[in-house]
């Protein structure tokens, strides 16, 4: 594949990086080049990302790489899942760095579209989803998810892939997306895949960067806590007392304004009947100063 220069996905990125990677900013010309691939008899897979990529988006691609020949990433800053008092404009956008990590794991094509071809003048439709949107993020960010379901579903429609890999951080995400492809028929799989950790049990995220040095300290409870939340649920012990219990001991860990810690079906997270009968999913979202961490852990039903 011969070399190109990356066009940037946003105003304060003036380099342009020399790369194997092919990096294409248009609809036409993301289409011209899977076109080609399909025409050669080659499978597709597609990594949905914001950019700031760390280890977990790069599992993905090669994930992606075991299934198919074609490794395609979007590197995309959705303002349609932002609120106004979120963080869109001050969300890491690293986009040099993040075409020599995708290359380094062996990835072919970023789709890197800039607003105004991603949403084109006059845009007026969008996929407004419930079932699995219900609740959890929804109660807290009533716009996110149609956001996430919208560009999704550009997304896929754009790229055309045989599997699009999504982490399972986002759980609450994947089942949405996996929810609106079966419902809208859309040609491909999709492929949840497990959350990478640091060390020390802090799941990877592009937020962690925002957090100060006592607040990552911190951080790393969220995840212990969740997992002794779905120890005592799979154990028999109530969910609504455990997720009682988790939620005071992340206050006195020193998170604040805890959004959620609830017990939910792995598949339609609704709220579960115990005793456990299908796989359920402990799911929190919290805060530490200015930063929003979410995570989740599976708790298997008849343990």
């Amino acid at each position: 594949m011969c070399k190109v220069r990356a066009r940037s996905t946003d105003k304060r990125t003036t380099k342009r990086p020399m790369t194997q990677v092919e990096i294409v900013s248009t609809v036409r010309e993301l289409r011209e080049k899977t076109a080609e691939w399909r025409r050669a008899g080659e499978q597709i897979s597609l990594v949905p990302t914001m950019g700031a990529l760390h280890e977990g988006h790069l599992s993905l691609v090669r994930e992606g790489l075991k299934r198919t020949s074609r490794a395609v990433m979007s590197i995309f800053v959705n303002p349609q899942q932002f609120a106004p008092n979120e963080d869109f404009s001050k969300y890491p956008r690293t986009f040099e760095d993040d075409v020599a990590k995708f290359e380094s794991a062996g990835g072919h094509l970023i789709w890197a579209p800039t607003p105004n071809e991603m949403y084109r003048p006059g845009f007026a439709t969008h996929v407004q989803p419930a079932g699995a949107a219900t609740g959890l993020e929804t109660d807290f960010r009533p716009h996110f998810f149609r956001g996430v379901a919208t560009v999704c579903c550009k997304l896929f429609t754009q790229t055309l892939p045989d599997i699009a890999l999504f982490g399972e951080k986002d759980f609450q995400q994947l089942a949405v997306v996996r929810q609106m492809v079966r419902d809208l028929d859309l040609p491909l799989e999709i492929v949840g895949c497990p959350t990478i950790r640091e060390a020390d049990g802090l799941a990877m995220s592009s937020r962690n960067a925002y957090l100060s040095d006592d607040e990552r300290q911190t951080a790393r409870h969220l995840h212990q806590i969740i997992t002794q939340t779905a120890e005592t649920v799979a154990g028999g012990g109530p969910a609504d007392a455990a997720c009682a219990t988790a939620s005071a001991a992340l206050e006195e860990a020193g998170f604040r304004d805890i959004d959620y810690v609830a017990v939910r079906d792995s598949e339609t997270l609704e709220p579960i009947s115990q005793p456990l009968v299908r796989p359920a999913r402990v799911l929190a979202a919290a805060w530490l100063g200015k930063t929003r961490l979410i995570d989740n852990v599976a708790c298997p039903a008849g343990s």
